[in-house]
């Protein structure tokens, strides 16, 4: 009878959920106490083993043959020597003590081992990063290396579901935990040789390695274990120099079978299909260009920033002729109805269809029942401070280029368009304000065109969106506001019918430039002094016509009457 040592609640690779881990002489294996699919390895693929203090009690990392790291925490101290005559009797490996490094220092020496960097301090090890758990890294700066780690598709992966997925998938590692290790930054200053940067792994050639920036050194190392990049397989197409919206600037495009890749000159992303959720040809308003939107689950970070869209523009008029790198059995068993072996027609197109079918997402368009005022598609409009352009699609709003916006229908509770007090162009725009179900805030558009006010009204109403028109009730308002003011006026207007004074009355409206009532000059004084009725006329007229008619002397005199006395100066 074969011998089997057990061990309870332990945890595999970080595991939310503890198991039983049993021992024998064909290998190893483990089941999650709750029920699941069991983890098992074979002696012959255990290359070596440590044993070392962890979060959990103590852990064995085993460094599979083929360059795997299996962690199993969760031992006693007193397991060392029973797991110890384990590994030496039945997997002829020695079961090496390793003491962590503790002093907290933040810096020390990386090097590359055959299945993880290892950060030395002091030559022990602070931490271990195993490539499998590596999904991207990029140069930040000239002596700085950005280091992204996967994350896992499914957040609520408790990482015990067996092989073909759990902790031993890339990036379940990060979904063990509450907090996720999200990106880490290496500054490495100064030259090395590549012989320096992989240690003991280098090759004996190495003395003819010529030094170079070590930051870039480190970059390229990384990205050759973590197989990122082009080792991911061949490129199905190539898209040079493509501009990028969001995030600004522009990228190279390599399409693979399962992934694609924007390289740049200083970022590079690596994204997989799986990750693609959404994917929109919207086209811009100049009529000249248009725009491709892909919307992404985890979204791309750089350093703190999100980027949940990838915006990219095309020029309408650009053709381009390409083939695709797939042999035709391939394309017809896997790609049949997706993918041609030729495409010569525009860019944009041309990009949207290899998108299509090699991520088989469903592509997204404006709704044909609304046009703007000049027949477009896209309204142009303001988030803030940032201006771009908002779609109607069939299942939501949209606004590019950033920030990228997208607002599902079935989420909203209700638009409304208002306008706002005060601006300069409150009679030429208005505003929308779409507020989400569930207390979950609200988007504000700003600086619509009020000719889109009705196209816009009618359209929300036929997708059954609860509308609310601001403005045609501040019309309304003032409508009646106007017409109140109107009547109170009219009841204050004398009855009695009003002397004609001819010139006079026009002269009442006018303002007299030579007459100054705070002035204490002698003219004014003079003024004052020899007439007691302040007329609007002509003060020069006034004053200096002694031989007027006598008609106008009666006109004088019922002005005299009729005007009430001028104040006299204080």
């Amino acid at each position: 009878m074969t011998a089997i040592e057990s061990f309870d609640s332990i945890y595999l690779d970080l595991s939310k959920e503890s198991g039983k881990c049993r021992f024998a002489e064909t290998g190893f294996g483990w089941k999650p106490a709750g029920g699941g699919d069991t983890f098992t390895l074979d002696h012959s693929n255990i290359g070596s083993a440590q044993w070392s203090r962890a979060a959990r009690g103590y852990e064995i990392r085993i460094l599979q043959r083929n360059s795997g790291i299996i962690q199993l925490d969760g031992f006693q101290q007193e397991d060392y020597e029973r797991l110890s005559k384990i590994f030496k009797n039945w997997y002829s490996t020695v079961l090496e003590n390793k003491e962590h490094a503790l002093r907290g220092w933040n810096w020390g020496k990386a090097e590359f081992s055959k299945a993880e960097i290892v950060f030395n301090v002091q030559n022990r090890p602070a931490f271990e990063m195993p490539y499998s758990e590596i999904g991207n890294t990029n140069l930040a700066g000239r002596n700085e290396v950005a280091v992204e780690l996967a994350l896992p598709l499914n957040a609520n992966d408790t990482g015990t579901n067996g092989q073909l997925g759990g902790a031993r998938g890339k990036g379940k590692k990060a979904g063990a935990g509450k907090d996720q290790l999200v990106e880490m930054r290496f500054y490495i200053p100064g030259v090395t040789t590549k012989k320096e940067t992989e240690g003991e792994d280098a090759g004996s050639d190495a003395g003819e390695e010529e030094e170079k920036n070590a930051a870039t050194l480190f970059y390229e190392t990384l990205i050759e274990k973590a197989e990122i990049g082009e080792t991911a397989g061949d490129t199905i197409a190539t898209f040079l120099d493509v501009l990028h919206l969001t995030p600004r600037g522009r990228f190279d495009i390599d399409m693979y079978e399962a992934s694609f890749r924007l390289r740049g000159k200083t970022y590079d992303y690596k994204i997989q299909y799986e990750a693609v959720k959404k994917f929109m040809v919207l086209p811009k308003p100049d009529e000249m260009h248009c725009l491709l939107c892909i919307g992404l689950d985890p979204p791309l970070r750089q350093g703190q920033t999100r980027y949940p869209f990838v915006v990219m523009q095309f020029k309408k008029d650009e053709e381009v002729t390409i083939d695709l790198n797939i042999d035709e059995a391939e394309l017809e068993s896997k790609y049949k109805d997706k993918l041609e072996p030729h495409y010569e027609e525009p860019l944009h197109h041309v990009v949207a269809k290899i998108f299509r079918g090699l991520g088989n997402k469903k592509i997204s368009s404006p709704a044909k029942d609304f046009l703007t005022h000049r027949n477009q598609y896209g309204i142009k409009c303001s988030i803030k401070a940032s201006e771009g352009f908002l779609y109607c699609l069939e299942k939501a709003f949209m606004f590019v280029p950033k920030p990228a916006t997208y607002i599902a229908y079935e989420q909203t509770q209700s638009v409304t368009f208002s306008r706002v007090s005060g601006a300069v162009s409150a009679l030429s725009t208005f505003d929308i304000t779409v507020v989400m179900k569930n207390g979950a805030g609200s988007s504000q558009f700003s600086n619509i065109n009020r000719e889109d006010l009705k196209a816009l009204e009618s359209f929300f109403k036929l997708k059954g969106l609860r509308v609310k028109n601001e403005i045609d009730e501040d019309a309304n308002l003032l409508a009646a506001a106007l017409r109140e003011e109107a009547m109170d006026e009219s009841d204050d207007e004398v009855v009695a019918p009003k002397a004609d004074r001819g010139s006079a009355d026009e002269d009442e409206e006018s303002v007299d430039e030579d007459f100054q009532a705070d002035s204490d000059s002698d003219v004014a004084e003079e003024y004052d002094s020899n007439h007691e009725s302040s007329g609007s006329g002509s003060a020069e007229s006034d004053v200096d016509n002694d031989d007027d008619d006598e008609d106008m002397d009666d006109v004088d005199e019922e002005e005299e009457d009729e005007r009430p006395k001028k104040k006299a100066k204080k």
